[in-house]
């Protein structure tokens, strides 16, 4: 077991301050978005003791990954584990599946698209399926709504000529009748750009329903904040809004169209940097790309049932093979004061303490995280936890 530092991402969007909490340190003033616990090459976790990160232990001794982990995936530790702090929402975007990485990724290096390119869409050749799961209060947009649902939205704020975008919707629905309206939104040309304002506008009234439509004109008013008379809000008024309590969580597979509103959550995701986005951003967008990989299925977005296989840990199962993920909560108020043994054994974990403080024992030493620590813990080493804490622990999903 080793002790592991994190890698900090200062994202314009970031939270000023959430990320600091966690970790028990000073803000730097800077936004700072997104921990990565993980060896992605573009930002590996260092190894502090060892005078080394995550990457190099893996790349020279694959062996800490376990035996199913490398038959599955190779000599690559296949999941990254995150704390994503949302000071203001983040772009619309989707991450492609295992054949869409691999063709985007050798796409774009035949090309001679440098990997640090502003406009280089494929970071690496893998799909990149996630979990969010709330911390804080966490809003996000995921995965598009029933056509007919938001054709009755759309349709109450009564705004003349907005059934040139959205006309598909009540026409005839379904999946082709959302991916025309969605890229019709996108592409509103500079004659139909004013219907964005009329809809922000026509929103106004509803802002304080505690209903659908009122977290549908919240959801235009918000985005409307940031990015004023942006194509984007249309296209993002044809998701859910998913509205998490800390501890509830959502999956979001590959080709889920998504944008996350505000709040902060544990990440858990393939190791991939994959983003193709299609508004609401500066940076880079690909509506092109974006369209090869987004699912259009219409359905209202089911959250993540976790279940309790052993006292003080909760596991938030999904059909990802790259990862699992589990909360443990120990101490706490709670009579067991049993140590807690740490499932998938058989290959590599990260633990990461969000709270309180652990002791971890193995075969041959007992180690105390405390909060805002992380450790990397190799296949097959056997760890009992005790303490008064709460942690979450990521690992292959093979193992799950």
């Amino acid at each position: 077991m080793k002790l592991l530092q994190g890698a900090i991402q200062n994202y314009a969007w970031g939270s000023l301050d959430s990320i600091p909490r966690l970790l028990g340190v000073e803000p730097t003033g800077d936004p700072q978005a997104e921990l990565w616990l993980g060896a992605h090459p573009l930002k590996p976790s260092r190894l502090p003791q060892d005078d080394t990160d995550l990457l190099a232990l893996v790349t020279e001794h694959p062996e800490v990954l376990g035996e199913k982990s490398r038959e599955h995936f190779g000599d690559v530790l296949p999941f990254m584990l995150k704390i994503l702090a949302a000071g203001q929402p983040l772009s619309l975007q989707a991450h492609p599946n295992r054949a869409e990485a691999e063709a985007g990724f050798a796409k774009e290096n035949d090309e001679g698209i440098d990997l640090q390119a502003s406009d280089r869409t494929y970071k690496d050749d893998w799909p990149k399926p996630e979990m969010a799961l709330a911390l804080t209060d966490f809003v996000t947009l995921s995965g598009f709504r029933p056509a007919s649902q938001t054709a009755a939205l759309f349709e109450r704020l009564s705004v003349p000529g907005l059934d040139s975008v959205i006309g598909p919707l009540t026409q005839r629905g379904g999946s082709a009748a959302l991916a025309e309206v969605f890229l019709d939104a996108l592409s509103l040309s500079e004659e139909r750009r004013g219907l964005v304002d009329q809809v922000v506008a026509a929103c106004l009234p509803y802002r304080d329903e505690d209903s659908e439509m009122g977290r549908f004109a919240r959801t235009a008013l918000e985005l409307d904040e940031y990015y004023p008379g942006d194509r984007g809000i249309l296209a993002a008024l044809l998701l859910n809004r998913v509205e998490l309590k800390p501890g509830e969580a959502t999956y979001l597979e590959p080709g889920n169209l998504h944008a996350h509103m505000r709040g902060t959550c544990v990440e858990i995701m393939a190791n991939s940097d994959n983003v193709l986005r299609g508004g609401l951003t500066v940076k880079h967008i690909d509506v092109d790309g974006l369209l090869q990989v987004l699912t259009f299925t219409g359905e209202e977005k089911a959250l993540v049932t976790p279940q309790m296989p052993a006292p003080g840990l909760v596991h938030y199962p999904t059909d990802a093979p790259e990862f699992a993920l589990w909360k443990i909560h120990v101490g706490r108020g709670t009579d067991s004061c049993e140590p807690t043994l740490l499932p998938a054994t058989e290959g590599a974990r990260i633990l990461f303490v969000l709270d309180g403080f652990l002791d971890c024992a193995t075969a041959d030493e007992t180690q105390e995280l405390v909060k805002g620590q992380a450790a990397f813990i190799p296949a097959g080493e056997v760890v009992r936890v005790h303490g008064d804490a709460e942690a979450y622990l990521a690992s292959a999903g093979v193992y799950a």
